[in-house]
């Protein structure tokens, strides 16, 4: 599933495209994803111009005049910068398209577990959206901290893996980055993230924004189906310290990498290094 880093190397590859540009049209070829796509959408962004991409959590925010198209990328949906001489006849899984002036943005999604929603701007701020409004902080803002991990995990039984998976205090750490977060913090992913110090979480803050830095410099993880605006894939995990790499070597001590399973998630530590 596309996470933090490959959704913000997804924003970067087409910001650069499309701010600025008219949407000359769109194509809405499916309404069935996640959530049904507003059925108007087309006539809505027909020569709307984007003014802004952000992303919040997972979701790109594309601002223009009218409010914000949303985009969630689901568990196998990308967003691909085509030439029309590329973009051909749309595939199977090819659910809509932006056409602009020079290029085409098409979203591809084979399990349309995505989204793609609109937010009017006479609908208020889009960071009160609903699907946005309860998400945690960013993680590479100065509101992320340690101390708000400790703060917000005191009495909290459920391990810091979990806690940090569920996106209430800081977005986009998944399943890839929170296994390699904890071993960067020396932490143990079972451990009760109540019994975690504040020492202890002041290096995971750390070990969050550097890992997510480093996936985001990586081009995120290619697992199964990501891939670039560009049409490449990421290259993070290859660089994994423990992720998918059960009964190897850990790349500090040597010890065999450790799997067990957490909430129908697969992780991954070592045990000498993580304690």
């Amino acid at each position: 599933m596309p996470e933090l880093p490959e959704v913000e190397v997804t924003k970067r590859g087409i910001a650069p495209y499309v701010t600025g540009r008219l949407v000359e049209r769109v194509d809405v070829r499916t309404l069935a994803l996640r959530w049904p796509v507003p059925p108007d959408l087309a006539r809505t962004l027909t020569r709307q111009a984007v003014r802004n991409v952000e992303r919040r959590g997972k979701y790109l925010l594309f601002e223009t005049d009218a409010g914000w198209f949303i985009v969630h990328l689901g568990m196998t949906g990308t967003l691909r910068v085509l030439r029309p001489e590329q973009a051909g006849a749309p595939a199977k899984h090819d659910h809509i398209d932006w056409i602009f002036d020079e290029f085409v943005l098409r979203y591809r999604d084979p399990r349309r577990f995505g989204a793609v929603l609109w937010h009017a701007r006479a609908d208020g701020d889009v960071y009160a959206h609903p699907l946005l409004a309860n998400l945690g902080v960013e993680p590479f803002t100065d509101d992320f901290t340690g101390e708000l991990i400790f703060r917000r995990t005191r009495g909290r039984t459920a391990s810091i893996k979990q806690v940090l998976l569920a996106g209430e205090i800081v977005v986009g750490v998944g399943n890839i980055y929170a296994s390699e977060s904890l071993f960067r913090a020396g932490i143990r992913p079972t451990t009760a993230a109540g019994r975690v110090s504040l020492a202890r979480c002041e290096r995971l803050a750390e070990a969050v924004r550097a890992t997510l830095a480093a996936a985001i410099e990586r081009g995120g993880s290619t697992l199964r189906d990501f891939v670039g605006s560009n049409g490449e894939s990421g290259y993070f995990q290859l660089d994994c310290f423990v992720y998918d790499r059960a009964g190897e070597p850990c790349r500090v001590c040597d010890a065999p990498i450790r799997q067990i399973v957490q909430g129908q998630r697969s992780t991954y530590y070592c045990a000498h290094c993580q304690r």
